[in-house]
């Protein structure tokens, strides 16, 4: 009875702490009002006990348990709960652990009853250091809530300033507009005169801009009629021979002693065939559908788009495109494309104009440097071009790698100023890389670097929020 005196006292406190601990008056206020009737009904029951003789020590304790470890789990995303749990754990396990020993084996129990007692002692003492972790863990969130408080202040603080600085500003802007006033007729003709040149500018852009559309367009077109001609192909063979299949299929349905395995054989392969005619009838369909959202103006509708498949089919029809211009040139192309990538939301015309551009460069490097090679020496030169992509730190990247003739060091500053261009006369506008430059990084946020060596090669690198 002795003991049921004192466990109710430090059951209470204990309940108390985790109240405050855990501070469920905010969090868990219903379970808080349960809580505060501990003590009359703890009282009651330290009463019924004290008439009866009974020690309920450990009722006190097994109630107090159960009350922390239901309210921490509540609470399992508060991270003083957590600790809690932590503390918890180790203790009740071994109390009921011990508690069974002694229910089941009472001899083996009282032969070892002081191990017990020394290892109930290190959980009490691993449930004490845990509640002090707990407490001191919640005294970081207040002094970190605070903290919050206190920036929060400071950014109302300079948020009045820059109020204050706004009115300062309009006031004097009212007067540079006053003197500014005086001067508007000189001002306003000479706008004039400027706004008139601006729009020729525009308007010889706009077409510089439609040059090299079409021009990227005609690349394209050029690619694709080499393209389109296999899938083609394999819908026609494979049609011829379906033909065939059911041309005997009939001949066996005509006969006396059918033959059901071969009926089922011919069936099996008219179906594979039909399969690969849908097949690459759908390649073809893609590659028609890819040529006419190239061709037409850009809605700017963003959608998941697969950058690999994106990548993968400019790459072979940029090289065709070349290859119908050049029929003398032959260079080695390749893919390394990572199967994580998954779909990434781009403007897909925009981004299809922008690898059609990096990967024809990247071409039209390495054929410049082989038509340069002369000497015995460099004859074993193979040209060479790359498209890689990687998901990096959250980010969606794709290389385009040549080993060309490298860009100069004194143009890496301006490769992407409009009508800036590292081409002889007549073979580029110098928009290409401009216009893709501005399509990454302003159409999508991303970025487009080079890196580059004088007569080794070149990499342009995209990267875009994935």
């Amino acid at each position: 009875m002795e003991n049921s005196y004192l466990a109710f006292p430090f059951a209470g406190l204990a309940l108390l702490y985790v109240r405050r601990t855990l501070d469920t008056a905010t969090r868990l206020p219903a379970w808080d009002n349960v809580l505060k009737k501990y003590w009359l009904v703890g009282g009651i029951s330290l009463g019924i006990a004290a008439v009866t003789s009974t020690d309920i020590s450990e009722l006190f304790w097994v109630a107090a348990f159960v009350a922390i470890g239901l309210l921490s789990w509540l609470e399992r995303h508060y991270r003083p709960a957590r600790m809690l749990l932590l503390a918890l754990a180790p203790f009740v396990t071994i109390f009921l652990f011990f508690k069974l020993i002694k229910w089941l084996l009472p001899t083996f129990y009282k032969e070892y009853e002081v191990y017990f007692g020394s290892t109930i002692g290190f959980a009490v003492l691993w449930l004490i250091v845990f509640f002090f972790i707990a407490n001191r863990q919640k005294k970081d969130l207040i002094k970190l809530q605070e903290e919050r408080s206190q920036e929060r202040d400071v950014e109302a603080s300079l948020r009045r300033i820059e109020a204050e600085q706004r009115r300062r500003i309009e006031e004097r802007k009212a007067e540079l507009e006053a003197q500014v006033s005086e001067r508007t007729a000189e001002i306003t003709r000479q706008k004039e005169e400027l706004e008139q040149t601006l729009v020729e500018l525009k308007a010889t852009q706009n077409q510089l801009v439609h040059s090299e559309k079409m021009a990227s367009l005609g690349e394209l077109t050029a690619g694709i009629a080499h393209e389109i001609q296999n899938p083609l192909n394999f819908v026609n063979n494979f049609s011829e021979v379906s033909v065939e299949l059911l041309d005997e299929l009939a001949e066996e349905q005509q006969k006396a002693s059918r033959d059901p395995e071969l009926e089922a054989e011919l069936l099996t392969d008219l179906r594979q065939n039909l399969q690969k005619i849908s097949q690459h009838g759908g390649r073809a369909s893609s590659i028609v559908r890819g040529m006419l959202q190239h061709s037409r103006a850009s809605t700017g509708q963003r959608e998941p788009t697969d950058l690999n498949a994106l990548a993968d089919e400019y790459l072979r029809l940029a090289y065709h495109g070349l290859r119908a211009k050049d029929k003398t040139f032959n260079a080695q192309f390749s893919t390394d494309l990572d199967p994580d990538l998954g779909l990434v939301t781009v403007v897909s015309q925009d981004m299809g104009r922008v690898l059609l551009n990096l990967i024809t460069n990247a071409f039209y490097a390495v054929r410049q440097r082989q038509k340069e090679q002369s000497t015995p020496e460099k004859t074993a030169y193979q040209p060479t071009v790359r498209v890689q992509t990687r998901c990096q730190n959250g980010k969606a990247e794709i290389r385009v790698i040549d080993n060309g003739t490298g860009i100069p060091e004194s143009a890496m500053s301006k490769i992407f100023m409009p009508f800036f261009t590292t081409k002889p006369t007549g073979e580029g506008t110098g928009l290409g890389l401009s216009m893709a430059y501005d399509i990454v990084t302003k159409g999508h946020s991303g970025t487009l670097s080079v890196e580059s060596q004088e007569g080794e090669g070149t990499t342009f690198i995209i990267t875009l929020p994935a």
